[in-house]
């Protein structure tokens, strides 16, 4: 598996509260927060909302790609 590494700025109180979540389900916190993301990525794949969203910034930079080309 490719990796590419984050930094993550988050407050203490979350960190803590993160580290307390891994450690009790037996992880390591950036498998929690690989989790958190997957979970949010297929949550959002499913909100027409969000696809509308996608679909229209799509379109914006083809536009703008296509006009760099020219």
């Amino acid at each position: 598996m490719n990796v590419k590494t984050t930094s993550l700025r988050l407050p203490e109180a979350m960190a803590a509260e993160l580290a307390a979540v891994a450690r009790a389900d037996g992880v390591t916190i950036s498998e929690a927060v690989r989790e958190a993301i997957e979970k949010h990525i297929a949550q959002r794949r499913t909100d027409p909302t969000f696809k509308k969203r996608l679909t229209r910034n799509l379109e914006e930079d083809r536009q703008v790609l296509e006009a760099l080309a020219e």
